[in-house]
């Protein structure tokens, strides 16, 4: 199991919105990650900072994965007004952040 983190902005005046959306995350949505081998995700948000985690075997497979979906694709619309996405363009995903320190 591999852990991985990102962190997004969001757009000034959508925290309201961003909440909103995410209270029903779409369930195709939620098949859509577990399906790409997404695991223990989790979002956390601190002002306008979004903080997420997750576990994955295998990430280009998943950005692969997530890509070609169109539930997928039809999210990342959904939520664009809400977050400046800040892509790394070698994968077109989120920059990943490197883990520093674990604890058990």
């Amino acid at each position: 199991m591999t852990q991985y983190a990102w962190v997004l902005q969001i757009r000034p005046g959508y925290e309201d919105e961003y909440r909103r959306r995410h209270s029903v995350v779409w369930p195709e949505m939620e098949a859509a990650l577990r399906a790409a081998g997404v695991r223990n995700y989790s979002i956390f948000r601190y002002g306008l900072t979004l903080f997420g985690y997750f576990e994955c075997d295998d990430v280009p497979a998943m950005v692969r994965s997530l890509r070609s979906s169109d539930v997928s694709k039809r999210w990342r619309d959904y939520m664009e007004p809400c977050i400046n996405y800040d892509v790394d363009p070698s994968t077109n995903y989120p920059y990943l952040l490197p883990l520093i320190w674990h604890m058990d």
